[in-house]
């Protein structure tokens, strides 16, 4: 028996023992809308998982676990019941230094990766003019193309979130406003769709969008059953308002100060400073106190 057909009757016997969802647990409207995805009636849907330096691991590491566990017994041979091929690109196929010191291999790169239909892009240490092409031709043809985390601000450098609804990682939603005044930041939602472009909030809410994009597909069941498979009780993705504690913009006080520029706590004690109009000013690192030194102005005053 392969690893790929045990997976496949592990993930069938979770199924057959999946509790519903309760009376009063169904999704909320999302904040935007998003129709029902069609998967081929044979064959595998490609993932590609856009990597470079710096990639955080539960960006990428929590949907590629979602997808690969996906199971559809009504899809004829075993490789059509485990229906998403997944792989990562990126400039070279050199390895790449992922957070925390793993070292990953890409798959292909830019130039010879495979047409997706579903683009995953977590947060990064930065993206180059080819990656921003890559994603916006891929983009045409692919049915989803998610962000994770402040891969959000990967997404929106290629243009195609302009005009639309967004969100990222709360510690980002002053500096994501400030730098993309052309995108409606939605704060305190593990995710945002519109259309084929959709943005997760940090971290795990990669893997809500994840489970939420096995949903359009294959419907309720299915990512539920992916979901008890994994052992996974979150529910954002099926109310991902569930965020609502991240809605609240946070205000600095003297006793409480925070960051300016990512509204994270700091401790005044041992924290870097500015003065600005005789007022201090303390941040989480001297990368955002250089931020605020060159334009304090706009990281004081209020958002519109």
């Amino acid at each position: 028996m392969t690893f790929q057909k045990a997976i496949g009757l592990l993930i069938a016997g979770a199924m057959a023992w999946t509790v519903p969802v309760e009376a009063g647990t169904a999704r909320e409207p999302s904040p935007t809308s998003a129709s029902k995805l069609v998967p081929p009636a044979k064959g595998r849907i490609p993932v590609a998982f856009v990597l470079t330096d710096g990639a955080v691991m539960i960006d990428f590491a929590g949907p590629w676990e979602v997808f690969q566990d996906v199971y559809v017994p009504s899809r004829g041979s075993m490789d059509d019941q485990m229906p998403f091929d997944l792989f990562t690109v990126s400039e070279k196929k050199e390895p790449i230094q992922i957070s925390g010191g793993m070292r990953v291999v890409p798959d292909a790169t830019f130039d010879d990766a495979p047409q997706p239909k579903v683009i995953v892009i977590p947060a990064q240490g930065g993206g180059s003019p080819r990656m921003r092409d890559w994603i916006r031709k891929a983009s045409a043809r692919a049915d989803v193309v998610m962000s994770v985390c402040t891969g959000a601000f990967l997404l929106a450098d290629t243009g195609l979130l302009a005009g639309k609804s967004a969100t990222t990682h709360h510690s980002s939603y002053r500096k994501f406003a400030m730098q993309f005044p052309d995108i409606k930041l939605e704060r305190g939602v593990r995710y945002v769709e519109n259309g084929n472009l959709a943005t997760a909030g940090g971290l795990s809410s990669g893997i809500d969008l994840a489970l939420r994009v096995v949903e359009r597909y294959f419907g309720r069941e299915v990512a539920s059953g992916t979901a008890y498979q994994m052992e996974y009780q979150g529910q954002g993705w099926l109310k991902p308002e569930s965020n609502a504690v991240y809605a609240t913009v946070r205000v600095s006080t003297d006793a409480h100060p925070l960051c300016p520029v990512c509204e994270m706590d700091v401790d005044p004690s041992t924290a870097p400073k500015s003065m600005f109009k005789n007022k201090s000013y303390y941040f989480c690192s001297t990368d955002h106190k250089e931020q605020f030194d060159a334009a304090p102005e706009k990281w004081i005053a209020p958002l519109k």
